[in-house]
């Protein structure tokens, strides 16, 4: 018998005996779920999604905005439950001890035979990688590449998330020295300045943008939050029609269909 048939064979073993008090167990009704703190973390990831929309209207203070995200983050880590757990059988121990020795059998005896030809010392399986660089790490990246556009914008969102706008925006703007076509750069260039009440650069960037990518989600949503912002909402209605079309899954979606829906009011469509 050989070892990928031994494998499969326990495992077979280990889920049956696992599930046969279920299958012959009379059935029960499903318990309600009750409210948990998962509902409360759902609660504060949709209003940081609203802050964000109304930062990017301008419509609260940044030293509000900035006091209330710090509330809404802490609020976002749903604590730890200290449940007692009952001690595991014996027989699902053994089961378990039983799966993991086969694992390691099939592991011990197939793995030379897949790795085949590698540099002495590399993996096997590859390596992940670890958590994102920190602004400190993305700074001297920047530092030592100037004109490495991904680490560049990587930088600017960071300074954004930091609240520093100010160096958020001249790395986009470095961005744009190197690469004057970028349109993600040109997106956080105009978020930045209709935070900034700069009204026409911010449209120029956004035009810039479409002008690329016609249907680009985040340009979409910026232009049509700046007609809204002046009362076009004729303009408002023409471009969140494409955008709630291509952009279903974008981040201010959910904000923007009521507001979409007050302009389509407003013109009597």
């Amino acid at each position: 018998m050989t070892a990928a048939a031994i494998f499969g064979i326990a495992i077979a073993a280990g889920a049956l005996a696992a599930l046969w008090p279920y299958l012959f167990a009379a059935p029960s009704r499903w318990p309600a779920d009750p409210p948990g703190p998962r509902d409360d973390v759902a609660r504060a990831v949709s209003s940081l999604r609203d802050l964000r929309f109304a930062e990017a209207a301008g419509t609260i203070d940044p030293h509000d905005a900035a006091r209330l995200r710090v509330l809404l983050e802490r609020s976002a880590f749903a604590p730890e439950e200290h449940a007692p757990r009952a001690g595991a059988p014996l027989r699902t121990i053994a089961l378990a001890a039983l799966v993991a020795g086969t694992v390691v059998i099939v592991a011990v005896q197939q793995l030379p035979q897949l790795a085949g030809d590698r540099a002495p010392g590399a993996p096997i399986t590859g390596t992940t990688g670890r958590g994102g660089p920190d602004l400190a790490e993305l700074e001297g990246r920047a530092k030592a590449s100037p004109r490495d556009v991904p680490t560049l914008l990587a930088l600017a969102e960071a300074y954004r998330q930091d609240g520093r706008m100010r160096e958020a925006s001249a790395t986009y703007q470095a961005v744009l020295a190197v690469d004057r076509d970028n349109v993600p750069a040109l997106n956080g260039l105009a978020f930045i300045l209709i935070g900034s009440r700069e009204t026409e650069g911010a449209m120029a960037a956004i035009d810039r943008a479409l002008a690329l990518q016609p249907k680009d989600p985040e340009a979409l949503f910026l232009k049509g939050l700046l007609l809204y912002q002046k009362g076009d909402f004729a303009g408002t209605v023409d471009v969140w029609t494409v955008y709630l079309d291509v952009g279903e899954f974008h981040w201010a979606a959910p904000t923007v269909r009521p507001l979409y829906e007050d302009a389509k009011g407003r013109i009597g469509r």
